[in-house]
């Protein structure tokens, strides 16, 4: 009698025991191209002739605008790595990764690995999907086991009815404000109850994508007929297998979530927990509105904006964007006739593609007020640092553009889907390849050192609770295409709160980073351990970490330690000079304690410089 996530666990175990840290066998791997450049280049460094999953993808999403000859270069040789090594590669303009992967290759009771934190946007299909780093996918794709500790299995129990103009968004941003976004670190919330039929599969995923938000390890849904049903309209029913818990009693925890108490709710700057009533907020002027991303660009998330939005017109003073979330959600509003109502109402349409979401475009104006469907409203994410960003659902962003103004939802047309066509003709198989492209902008992965015994250096800089991972990298145009370049990309770490960082980290050859609750919250993205490693940092000592972010430090060899006693952090400051003895666990010359809780194969991979250190030893 066990939950589904303790059953796909354990039918996936390779490697440890149920309680403790487990290691299981990987069943998909997909990586994005911010991320994937150096994950496969992580994945050559093993040497391995092909890859070792069932099925590994490459999504072209996220570097997409080419100002530069960079992220054009980056997709040649996403395109060329992939046909040789096994992978199949979707080309730029096929849409997002986790829209696609939701559409074309998720399997219910399956695991996947991806190289983007909001990979458990799949576990609306009943699959164990989890965020990573690039080098753990790397690792993956070798047929290596992924390890994380047995998590808390949350059960969160839906009842009831939806209110008019409330949404699956609404009940996410609701857990978020219960939950905190901590509250879900060293949990997978699995979600049951009698009115979880309710929701269809793009629902589900939307709930999944943003358990990101809340620091889960990831998300689940049963897999039951509406999850066959969206299957068999996508040409792959026989994928599908039935997945449901076999008693509440199963889960470490419980929370009730009564859906018809539920309103429309929005994130406040500068955080996804910041939430309040979107009538409290109504009346406040906006500027812009961006609707899309992995969370709201389905075809049932487009239908229903375009049907609020057919004969109208937007704002005046309102910038509307939509971006599809894949080429057939794109093909289907335009054989529908609503991406013309779209237009006609004044929407500008993008490209299938993340975009705004990552900082890479549409900026909003100085000082603006910008309603996102999107998952993330960190401060200056959006390109612009004193922009006002609000996460709410599509239907709010919809009934908002068209007043100018935040507004409550009014009556939601009924939508009917139109039929979607299956082409699946922009993802490359992979073929043979004598020559894998290479642009100058590319450069080689940077290995770890070894730690052992003693480490002496300054703290270079010392922050405060939940530090993302875009204040330690930021995205956006100017920094984004420079990810498969560790040495320019390293410049621009902290970079939005201390611009002298990454100098002082070079002259003061390295030492440590000081941080608070949390540090390291967010995306999935490797290169804010990797950069850091890279200008000498070798331990961050934090009151407690993020998930993916603890295990990107371990993985380039990075220690992360935690304060034994919390009320250390305040006695320590920038510029202190610091003796660490890994050994002790001891800053000996501030007689401070500190505590590492590693596995024995975690302390071996920092030990031996790196997870990538590390591999290559066991593959030879």
């Amino acid at each position: 009698m066990v939950s589904i996530t303790e059953r796909l666990l354990r039918d996936h175990l390779v490697d440890g025991s149920w309680g403790g840290e487990i290691g299981i066998k990987i069943d998909q791997t997909l990586t994005q191209d911010a991320t994937g450049t150096m994950a496969y280049q992580q994945f050559e460094a093993i040497g391995l002739p092909k890859v070792k999953t069932e099925l590994s993808m490459s999504y072209v999403d996220h570097n997409t605008l080419q100002t530069g000859f960079e992220n054009a270069d980056d997709h040649r040789y996403l395109q060329t790595v992939a046909a040789k090594y096994g992978v199949k590669f979707s080309r730029p303009g096929n849409g997002i990764c986790h829209q696609l992967h939701l559409e074309r290759f998720g399997v219910p009771g399956k695991t996947l690995l991806g190289s983007d934190s909001h990979t458990p946007t799949c576990g609306g299909l009943g699959m164990i999907a989890i965020g990573a780093g690039g080098l753990d996918v790397a690792a993956a794709m070798a047929g290596e086991p992924f390890y994380l500790q047995t998590p808390r299995i949350l059960g969160v129990k839906l009842t009831g009815e939806m209110q008019q103009g409330t949404s699956a968004k609404d009940i996410i941003l609701f857990i978020l404000k219960q939950l905190t976004v901590k509250g879900g670190v060293g949990k997978i919330l699995e979600y049951y109850g009698p009115d979880v039929a309710f929701s269809t599969v793009p629902e589900r995923a939307t709930l999944c994508n943003m358990g990101a938000e809340l620091g889960a390890t990831s998300s689940i849904f049963p897999s039951d007929e509406e999850t066959r049903r969206f299957l068999k309209e996508q040409g792959r029913e026989k994928s599908w297998k039935p997945l449901k818990a076999d008693s509440e009693m199963d889960f470490d925890e419980i929370k009730v979530i009564e859906l018809d108490k539920i309103e429309p709710l929005a994130a406040k700057p500068h955080s996804p927990d910041n939430v309040s009533p979107v009538r409290e907020l109504a009346g406040t002027e906006v500027n812009q509105v961006c609707i899309g991303s992995c969370t709201n660009s389905s075809l049932e998330d487009m239908m229903t904006v375009a049907a609020i939005l057919k004969g109208m017109r937007v704002h005046p003073n309102v910038s509307l964007t939509i971006s599809p979330g894949s080429r057939q959600v794109f093909e289907a509003l335009i054989a529908s006739g609503a991406l013309g109502d779209m237009i006609a109402a004044g929407a500008r349409i993008l490209e299938c593609a993340c975009g705004p979401c990552i900082g890479m475009g549409q900026a909003p104006p100085s000082g603006g007020v910008s309603l996102r469907t999107f998952n993330r409203n960190f401060e200056g994410r959006s390109g612009t640092k004193d922009a006002n960003i609000y996460l709410v659902s599509p239907e709010t962003a919809a009934f908002s553009a068209l007043a100018g103004k935040i507004t409550v939802p009014g009556k939601i047309p009924d939508v009917k889907l139109p039929r979607i066509t299956l082409d699946d003709s922009m993802i490359l198989e992979p073929t043979p390849v004598s020559i894998i492209v290479r642009g100058p902008n590319i450069k080689p992965v940077p290995l770890g050192q070894p730690i052992a015994g003693v480490m002496a250096g300054e703290v270079l800089i010392k922050v405060g609770d939940n530090i993302t991972t875009d204040h330690i990298l930021p995205g956006g145009t100017k920094v984004l295409p420079l990810r498969s370049n560790i040495p320019a990309i390293s410049e621009f770490v902290f970079s939005q709160i201390d611009p002298g960082f990454a100098k002082r980290a070079r002259e003061k050859k390295g030492g440590f980073i000081v941080g608070g609750e949390n540090y390291g919250q967010g995306s999935s993205r490797e290169h804010a351990a990797m950069a850091p490693m890279y200008l000498g940092v070798r331990a961050v000592i934090a009151k407690s970490f993020a998930r993916i972010h603890r295990a990107n430090l371990i993985n380039f060899g990075v220690a992360p330690l935690e304060f034994a006693n919390a009320s250390d952090y305040d006695k320590l400051k920038q510029g202190d000079s610091l003796e660490i003895d890994f050994d002790k666990l001891m800053i000996t010359d501030k007689n401070i304690r500190l505590n590492c809780d590693l596995s024995k194969r975690q302390e071996r991979i920092l030990r031996d410089g790196g997870l990538l250190n590390y591999v290559k030893q066991r593959e030879v």
